[in-house]
């Protein structure tokens, strides 16, 4: 049995994309241990500002990881293109030396990866899993700039042919179900979210951090772009609560740039570069409130944001500028505040009620584990392999979600 897997982020590069495909590899490893696994991927590339390093070929037991080295790039439309543009020529000239794969996975948040696994099972007659961590076309026309919309029809077609060349599709959201199936029909379908790592189970969040000044920290750590919003909402917030609060910021993205002017002179705001996980570790347990904001987008309204997995695994104080789907999930989680994305007043009220340290979430921690999330959708993979997989109909069909996330 010889799988596929492919994937533009993988560890030690960080990130959802990273983090869920290694778990999803040591899943099909373990269940799977005569397969051939072959991991096509990239040498770490998430965030320019961290620089880190990993063997070009690695062979891991009866995984073999290959990374491909990239064009230095940056978050910008053209230069993303540019690196995957780099990545999938690579990804095809190595296939000419391989025998045919029986299974070809891909997981993938700007749709582009997944096309390529669709074009590569498509050509080797190989069975095609695909897990879609973001609807990259329900987004394009808002974030995309003016002069490329033409592309937008184009996008369609790929998103199309794409997901109805899956014979099985996975969704990190529930909220993606109803847009993907009219595109895909009843074709089979599941969802398995993102989940908490291994890494905060064993971890105390308890801050020692000296509070001289009587303010709360409130941090924000993941990617600065269109999807996030940022520099619509941290700055008026922070000057609503200069005595009462400080920010950080810890993250990279496109639109670093608008944050860092909207919050210069600022002195209760600070903006970090990415760190490692280690490092996120401690900058967790030492924040007194965790904050996430979408940007005020209908399509924003599907998603749910892989880091609330991590946040709320911290048992700290959660701010969400979130809606819609979003929104449902994490009413049912304590200590946690949403505010609609933008509403200023609403972001300030739900702060100030946040006054607790920590919160008991022991239930979601253990049905949300990474590990087990991971099982299950390395357990659908490999059932494309068996007879019974091959006609797996719609009411089969795993659905894991609570009301029920996204590489952003």
């Amino acid at each position: 049995m010889r799988i596929l897997l492919l994937s533009f982020y993988f560890p030690p590069d960080v990130g959802p994309g990273a983090f869920r495909s290694g778990a999803w590899v040591e899943a099909l490893k373990a269940l799977a241990p005569e397969a051939t696994i072959d991991v096509l991927t990239t040498q770490p590339n998430r965030y320019a500002s961290l620089r880190q390093h990993a063997p070009r070929l690695e062979q891991l037991g009866n995984v073999r990881t290959v990374r491909l080295p990239l064009p230095a790039h940056r978050s910008g439309f053209v230069d993303q293109s540019k690196a995957f543009g780099a990545y999938a020529w690579q990804v095809m000239r190595h296939l000419r030396r391989e025998p045919r794969y029986d299974l070809v996975c891909a997981t993938s948040s700007r749709l582009m990866t997944a096309f390529l696994a669709a074009l590569i099972a498509r050509r080797q007659r190989s069975r095609l899993f695909l897990d879609i961590r973001d609807l990259f076309v329900d987004t394009i026309g808002d974030v995309l700039p003016a002069r490329l919309s033409p592309l937008v029809p184009l996008f369609r077609a790929i998103e199309r042919f794409t997901f109805r060349q899956a014979d099985h599709l996975n969704l990190v959201s529930g909220g993606f179900a109803d847009y993907v199936r009219r595109i895909r029909g009843e074709r089979p379908l599941s969802v398995v979210t993102n989940g908490v790592d291994e890494l905060f189970l064993n971890v105390s969040f308890a801050s020692s951090r000296p509070r001289l000044d009587g303010r709360r920290r409130v941090l924000y750590a993941g990617n600065v772009g269109a999807g996030q919003g940022l520099h619509l909402i941290l700055p008026a917030l922070a000057r609503r609560t200069l005595d009462t609060h400080e920010y950080r910021v810890i993250g990279d993205g496109g639109q670093i740039g608008l944050l860092r002017e909207a919050t210069a002179g600022l002195p209760n705001v600070r903006l970090m570069p990415p760190v490692s996980r280690e490092t996120l570790i401690e900058e967790y347990r030492e924040a007194d409130v965790l904050f996430l904001h979408l940007n005020d987008l209908p399509a924003f309204e599907k998603v749910l944001p892989s880091k609330l997995f991590e946040y709320l695994a911290t048992g700290k104080p959660v701010l969400a500028g979130v809606a819609g789907y979003a929104s449902a999930f994490l009413s049912a989680q304590p200590g946690v505040r949403t505010f609609r994305p933008t509403a200023l007043e609403e972001a300030q009220s739900g702060l100030a009620a946040l006054q607790e340290d920590s919160y008991a979430r022991d239930h979601f921690i253990d049905e949300h584990r990474r590990s087990r999330q991971m099982q299950e959708l390395a357990r659908l993979s490999l059932r494309l392999l068996t007879p019974a997989g091959h006609g797996l109909a719609d009411d089969q069909t795993a659905q894991h979600t609570q009301v029920d996330d996204g590489d952003r």
